[in-house]
């Protein structure tokens, strides 16, 4: 599974529904929810 870093719990999470995108730039970016807090996760270049 994918790994991004929380801002709100201030850690490394697992990723819950990962999901490839696209950022406005062109660089790739892995996009889920954080699993304990529902916020969003984004890892660059992954």
């Amino acid at each position: 599974m994918a790994e991004g870093y929380c801002v709100k719990d201030k850690k490394m999470v697992e990723m819950k529904d990962p999901q490839k995108i696209t950022m406005k730039n062109g660089k790739p970016a892995t996009q889920g929810t954080c699993p304990t807090c529902g916020g969003k996760v984004t890892r660059i270049g992954a």
